[in-house]
């Protein structure tokens, strides 16, 4: 039955998933029809926003190409690769190789984001490369699956936010509803939150692994693709191939970023910001390859998994431009009567659900934590302060249902596909069943802390 139900959702995917770029295309259209007759948008209004936001994610588009490029780079150092390699052989049948690759990348996610999202990719390619019949795009798949507890771990942009000190920035995104810093005790180290991470940890591999293709219907990749292409090492006879292949070049700036690294964590705590990250990758690739030239070798090949994220993430800040812009004559948004429907039907049980719900579906369209925050924060933060509802729940509520519809939204995979060399239609089958699975812990969750009222 299981499995039935996974062919079902691979082959409807494989059926109607279109290419990223043109599921880009259908959202625009969707959002754009919808925003007229439901937010009340004039059509002229609709594509000034659109128009006007298309470049709005140039800063983060390029921190995105960053995480795959800077990670990729870093996991293809020769030490990384060992470590990467002890820990895939850890895996001696198809089955644990999914087991494996799931749980790290869920520990990984909940530790940080980015960090999860390249490490979980270039594990399934290690373990792919060393498995033999296991199926690549579930590998790959059960890699993204971990994404879905991120914005309930350290690297959880809404938590976060709500324990950074700063009475405006906090009435402001609130609504009003919050002055005060709420610590990640009552959010991301909350027993119901905690309960949740760990429900979906122990079980989330053991439900990938379950998927698994019998032997006839498994889609191997061959391994030979896998292995990296061993650079001729030449011996430097120019001044400049000698510099090129000094450590001593490669040491001086890595030094230069670990001094900062060591000075910003004294100052700022644990603190991972999706820069640091980035220069996190950055010094260690760099200390890893030993010379400068190895490293732009590593680079220059890691560069080629980028152009999904150059090409679409323009056309989501656009989408998510339009579902935040609030028409002159109504005073709405898209984003927002999505909301306030919810909040319609909500009582003080079911409120922490449907924030749940609500944000679920405003992310498929602003697939991103802090833009989700700023559209949602001042609507659902009043709403339930107002029925009595905890403002830590509501803020977890939103959390969750930025991290949940992630498993159908090609947007945040496109790192991990990158460095897989796959399309967004080979996993998001798989990764219907992790959205099915962690729907039910979620919402089972939630209304349960509704129902107890605790938070």
């Amino acid at each position: 039955m299981f499995k039935k139900l996974t062919n079902g959702c691979v082959t409807l995917v494989n059926r109607f998933l279109p290419d990223p770029f043109i599921f880009c295309i259908i959202l625009t259209i969707v959002v754009f029809v919808a925003a007229i007759p439901l937010a009340g948008l004039t059509p002229m209004e609709t594509v000034n926003a659109w128009g006007g936001g298309v470049w709005g994610l140039l800063s983060f588009s390029m921190q995105m190409a960053l995480v795959l490029v800077l990670g990729s780079a870093f996991a293809n150092a020769p030490s990384i690769k060992k470590i990467v390699s002890k820990v895939a052989s850890l895996a001696k049948s198809p089955t644990q190789g999914i087991i494996v690759v799931t749980f790290f990348s869920l520990i990984a996610c909940w530790i940080n984001w980015g960090f999860g999202l390249v490490i979980g990719a270039i594990l399934a390619k290690e373990i792919a490369r060393q498995v033999e019949g296991i199926d690549y795009r579930l590998l790959i798949a059960s890699a993204y699956s971990g994404f879905v507890i991120w914005h309930a771990g350290f690297s959880g942009s809404i938590p976060l936010a709500l324990a950074t000190p700063g009475k405006e920035a906090l009435m402001a995104a609130t609504g009003g509803a919050v002055s005060e810093p709420i610590s990640t005790s009552l959010t991301i180290f909350a027993p119901y939150n905690l309960i949740m991470v760990l429900v979906i940890l122990v079980c989330l591999p053991f439900i990938n692994a379950k998927m698994h293709p019998s032997p006839d219907q498994v889609v191997t990749v061959d391994r030979n693709l896998l292995v990296e292409d061993k650079a001729e090492y030449k011996v430097p006879v120019t001044p400049a191939e000698k510099i090129e292949n000094s450590p001593i070049m490669s040491m001086i700036i890595a030094a230069a970023g670990i001094i900062y690294l060591i000075v910003y964590f004294a100052g700022n705590g644990f603190n991972i910001t999706l820069n640091i990250v980035n220069l996190l990758f950055l010094v260690l690739g760099i200390i890893c390859h030993k010379t400068p030239i190895n490293y732009v070798i590593a680079i220059t090949e890691a560069t080629k998994g980028a152009a999904g994220i150059i090409l679409q993430f323009p056309f989501y800040s656009g989408i998510m431009t339009i579902m935040t812009t609030t028409s002159a004559a109504t005073g709405l948004s898209l984003a927002a009567v999505i909301s306030n429907w919810f909040v319609s039907i909500a009582t003080p049980i079911t409120f922490p659900l449907f924030t749940f719900l609500s944000a679920g579906i405003v992310n498929f369209f602003v697939p991103s934590g802090g833009g989700q925050w700023a559209v949602q924060g001042p609507i659902m933060m009043p709403a339930g302060q107002a029925l009595g509802v905890s403002p830590a729940l509501t803020g977890m509520g939103i959390a969750w249902g930025d991290a949940w519809t992630n498993m159908i939204q090609p947007f945040w995979a496109l790192p991990a596909l990158g460095i897989a060399g796959l399309s967004a239609r080979d996993i998001m089958g798989y990764c219907l069943i992790t959205l099915f699975f962690s729907g039910i812990v979620v919402c089972g969750g939630f209304l349960i802390v509704g129902i107890l009222g605790i938070a």
